[in-house]
């Protein structure tokens, strides 16, 4: 649990919330139904061990955070997540509602190994090696996403376009529920674009010049952005983007914004595990970015 004030709220809640769902309980010390809710949440927090974020926001002490929720009453309780609050309750729940709430949201936790178990072998790296346990994981459990996520990251990445898109077939369907698997989507329509429109040599300084003559060109920014995609050039692509969202927001229904989002998830590498209560770190460069991404939506 972190107490977060106006100070800290962006670091603590916002860039925070691009990796693990953040959930905001504002509060206040004279509060009685909230010293009810505190203890349950922080019980429920240690029992999910790292599934999501705690923090507490002093609503007395914090009015500018309060106002910006529209926190009329406490304690209530907002959950962030990429960045943006997506649900909240008020009031002093019971611990099972608490979770009933949160289960609506969260990704279901993974097992972790007992101290008991036997080291794990040496694992063999190599290209080849990798894309035959990623097959091998798919096969032996079609529902896993993160599994297929992977497999189809690898082949885009070894440049199998279309076997890419045969191992994603099966969850295309799933595009709007999965982030992921939207993202991957995204990627793979980007490739799409350049091998119909902008496979020649001189896309790139085409693109240049249109941006040159008009900075608000955000078709050509945008068409930009997905040439650099194409090409695995995540973080020139993604500040082309950020070119985008900083004159326009919500350019073309957040086009934009999603876009940047979806080469975040593809950037960053698998999480490694970690004993319960702790949050596997951040990838620098995807850290980098995602502070960027909070600085221009709040600004």
């Amino acid at each position: 649990m972190i107490d977060v004030t106006v100070a800290n709220f962006e670091e603590e809640v916002v860039a925070a919330s691009m990796t693990v769902p953040v959930l905001i309980d504002f509060w206040a010390p004279w509060c009685g139904p909230c010293k009810s809710l505190g203890p349950i949440l922080e019980k429920v927090e240690a029992a999910y061990g790292g599934r999501f974020k705690l923090v507490k926001i002093d609503s007395d002490q914090e009015q500018q955070l309060g106002a910006a929720f529209g926190i009329r009453s406490i304690p209530t309780c907002i959950l962030m997540m990429n960045g943006q609050p997506v649900d909240g309750f008020t009031g002093a729940l019971p611990e099972g509602k608490v979770k009933e709430f949160l289960d609506k949201h969260l990704p279901p936790g993974e097992m972790l190994p007992t101290e008991e178990e036997e080291p794990a072998p040496e694992i063999d790296n190599s290209p080849e090696a990798v894309l035959e346990a990623l097959h091998a994981a798919v096969k032996a459990n079609p529902a896993d996403d993160n599994a297929r996520f992977e497999l189809v990251k690898h082949l885009l990445l070894e440049g199998s376009d279309d076997d890419a898109k045969v191992a994603f077939a099966p969850v295309i369907a799933q595009t709007a529920s999965v982030r992921r698997f939207d993202s991957l989507k995204r990627w793979m329509d980007a490739i799409d674009f350049v091998a119909l429109h902008a496979n020649e040599a001189g896309a790139g300084a085409g693109f240049d010049a249109k941006i040159a003559a008009n900075k608000r060109d955000f078709e050509a920014r945008f068409d930009k952005a997905r040439w650099l995609m194409a090409q695995n050039l995540w973080t020139q692509a993604l500040d082309e983007l950020l070119d985008i969202l900083m004159r326009d927001k919500t350019w073309k229904e957040d086009l934009a914004r999603k876009t940047y989002i979806a080469i975040l998830d593809i950037m960053e590498p698998p999480k490694p595990k970690v004993a319960d209560g702790q949050i596997p770190p951040d990838d620098p460069a995807v850290a980098t970015y995602r502070r960027r991404l909070s600085s221009v939506i709040l600004s």
